[in-house]
């Protein structure tokens, strides 16, 4: 069997939490919320399987099942308390660091089930990188913000000076900062901070890229540099955002999801999404007749 990702498995995965890589198969069931079409046209690069959550008796997911596509960005969006920065952390087990987090269902990364006994997180949450909803640079230098990871995860340092480039430019900041690098994280912007811990995040060289609301602390002006900085880095890597910004989830994203209560309503390609909703609830939603 054919599978990508073998550094994911940590000691012996049960059969049932491998699948070929070509995941299509796992949503031949859930035409009515997932079209076909677009199945079988893009490549998917990981692939939500009836995922349920709770925190303690709080029902927060309820089988979820969701494509995600490969150097595409996915929107997710839905009113307050549906769900969405839950399902963002279940994609890379950030939930497992609350302990009343319970999950039930497969998230399945390039045919392996993340969720099986024999995952290795250090190297998952390698692969799936995250940049959080408020700016979170670490107490350091901007160069060694971008050299952290790399460095726990035993790069050459000889390598170091041109990485730092490689992904400030990646970034869109190495022109702001250059001539910078040992002054505080914190001496920058907030557009600027939330840029670095991109960077960051890219520095370790994940497949997979999540956003939780990564423009709600920012002005105009930074929020249109990171919509832009997005919109490029799907060239790369695979996206995933959670927004409450309607238009935002119109310029920046490929496919949007739609959830409320818990619940998947609708997903589909954002232009056919956004102009012709197939459920009412749907068009409710994005029209702003609430949420």
């Amino acid at each position: 069997m054919n599978i990508v990702n073998k550094k994911l498995l940590a000691k012996e995965t049960k059969e049932e939490d491998i699948v070929p890589v070509d995941m299509r198969a796992l949503f031949k069931d859930e035409t009515e919320i997932i079209p076909e079409k677009i199945v079988k046209k893009y490549e998917i690069r990981m692939a939500v399987k009836k995922l349920s959550h709770w925190y303690g008796n709080n029902h927060v997911l309820s089988g979820i099942s969701l494509p995600i596509f490969k150097n595409k960005v996915t929107a997710i969006i839905g009113p307050s308390g549906c769900g969405k920065s839950t399902f963002l952390r279940d994609l890379n087990r950030m939930n497992d660091l609350i302990k009343i987090s319970r999950v039930r269902g497969k998230v399945y990364l390039d045919g392996i089930n993340i969720y099986s006994e024999g995952i290795d997180l250090i190297q998952l949450r390698k692969k799936i990188g995250m940049v959080f909803q408020k700016p979170n640079p670490f107490p350091m230098s901007i160069r060694d913000n971008i050299t952290y990871g790399p460095i726990i995860h035993g790069i050459n340092k000889a390598y170091l000076p041109g990485l730092i480039k490689s992904y400030l430019v990646k970034a869109a900041l190495w022109d702001e900062v250059h001539d910078r690098l040992s002054e505080s994280a914190f001496s920058l912007s907030g557009g600027q901070q939330q840029r670095l811990c991109i960077a960051r995040a890219l520095s370790i060289e994940p497949e997979v890229i999540l956003f939780d609301e990564p423009c709600s602390a920012l002005d105009p002006h930074a929020t249109a540099k990171i919509e832009d900085l997005i919109t490029k880095l799907k060239v790369e890597y695979t996206v995933v955002i959670v927004t409450h910004n309607m238009q935002q989830a119109a310029r920046v994203s490929d496919f949007t999801a739609f959830f409320n209560l818990g619940e998947l309503i609708e997903f589909n390609s954002t232009r056919d999404l956004f102009r012709s909703p197939i459920r009412k609830i749907t068009e409710e939603y994005i029209s702003g007749r609430f949420g």
